[in-house]
């Protein structure tokens, strides 16, 4: 019999790893009513959450501005916003820096700003956030296409068709669910021969994935200054986006532009001139974040970089599939058709692992199963105590087998 195929409100009323409340912390372990479980659901990869040093950065800042700065971006910014944007623009390697709040904010709003009513063409697999964006500028007069991903054949082909100007590919970066990285410089090649902007939401790799060089602690280079220096790109035809509610633990995004267009977005882009700025909070632990990220950050990459590599290993050993190629720290496996998803994620929650679920519509049927993130503040302890139960689950079929070209050991 196939699995269960749980809609969300399913979820949602028969779950107990949806919508919780959770009532306390400890490190990277949660309490929810009587129970303690390891957090996998966490996106704080380098754990800054958890940090001293960043915590204790808010309360001078609070002092100092207050808990919001209650002015419209167009009409004022608190001094922390152009440092920031400074700092970022070193950090990155791009012309200017502009901030928002979200990153939703950002697809919602510039993704419009830009295109007009031009030509969008989106990647199959980018993040319904991307998605909303240009459903919202197709409903303003955009033309809109989408591409399977990693089909550069049927992009250059929908490049080539495309008859409206500007001509706008949109993708993620690190890809949320996979947690694969693109091989974003033929992305680029293809869109400049084209004329065509590239803009990349790299939510997952900002603050994990940077420049290569030879003196990086792990495959994910250094710095932490996401996918166009991972790729060793330019920013020619190419707007980075990127947020840091992942790895810097604050509510704030970005985007990485000419300073043309960021001018162009500040009277261009709704979500700019209406919308609020973020807490004074969020902007604190981002600037003590980029301070820590300066003098740790890359041993706390290490570090991430050898767990993950603990339970991929573990994973692929066992024959289990899972749609990570890239060694990153998002790791979805699949479940098999034959299993519950609910079923299998309570044999979790019995064995104290807390987990992010995938159900469909969210993923394709053959997909369905779990999404496990590890961060920094993971210890070796409680990998081994996960995959002790990823043991059980697969001995007992409930986790998807891999493909024979499947099974290889960690890079």
């Amino acid at each position: 019999m196939p699995a269960q195929t749980h809609d969300i409100e399913d979820l949602r009323v028969n779950s107990r790893m949806y919508d919780a409340v959770i009532e306390e912390i400890d490190g990277r372990r949660i309490r929810i009513g009587q129970d303690w479980l390891v957090d996998w659901a966490s996106c704080n990869y380098l754990g800054f959450d958890l940090d001293e040093e960043v915590i204790e950065a808010v309360e001078p800042q609070l002092r100092k501005w207050g808990t919001h700065p209650s002015w419209s971006r167009m009409l004022g910014s608190p001094q922390l916003y152009p440092q920031l944007e400074e700092r970022l623009s070193e950090l990155l390697g791009t012309e200017d820096v502009l901030l928002l709040p979200t990153i939703s904010q950002i697809h919602l709003g510039v993704i419009p700003a830009l295109i007009g009513k031009g030509t969008l063409i989106m990647e199959s697999r980018a993040h319904r956030t991307i998605y909303d964006g240009c459903v919202f500028a197709r409903g303003q007069g955009a033309t809109m296409k989408r591409f399977r991903s990693g089909d550069l054949d049927e992009l250059e082909r929908l490049l080539n068709e495309a008859t409206e100007r500007p001509i706008m590919v949109c993708m993620d970066g690190v890809n949320s669910m996979t947690g694969d990285i693109p091989d974003l410089t033929k992305y680029a090649k293809l869109c400049r021969e084209h004329d065509a902007l590239l803009y990349v939401d790299d939510a997952h790799g900002m603050g994990v994935i940077g420049e290569r060089s030879e003196l990086e602690t792990s495959p994910y280079g250094m710095r932490g200054n996401a996918i166009v220096k991972h790729a060793g790109e330019t920013y020619d035809n190419i707007i980075l986006v990127g947020g840091f509610s992942k790895a810097y633990s604050s509510l704030l995004a970005f985007l990485a532009l000419p300073t043309a267009v960021k001018n162009q977005l500040k009277v261009a882009a709704p979500t700019y001139l209406y919308s609020g700025p973020s807490p004074v909070a969020s902007l604190a632990t981002v600037m003590a974040g980029l301070d820590v990220n300066e003098k740790r950050g890359d041993e706390l990459r290490g570090h991430l970089y050898r767990l993950t590599a603990k339970l991929l290993s573990h994973v692929r050993g066992m024959g289990v599939h899972t749609l990570n190629v890239h060694d990153t720290p998002v790791v979805e496996i699949p479940i098999s058709p034959e299993h519950d998803l609910i079923a299998v994620s309570e044999r979790l929650w019995a064995a104290g692992q807390y987990v992010t679920l995938a159900p469909y519509p969210g993923v394709p049927r053959d997909e369905i199963g779990f999404r496990i993130q590890l961060t920094a503040a993971h210890t070796d302890e409680q990998v081994d105590a996960l995959n002790a139960v990823l043991t059980e689950l697969a001995q007992d079929g409930a986790l998807r087998p891999a493909l024979p070209q499947q099974r290889r050991p960690i890079a």
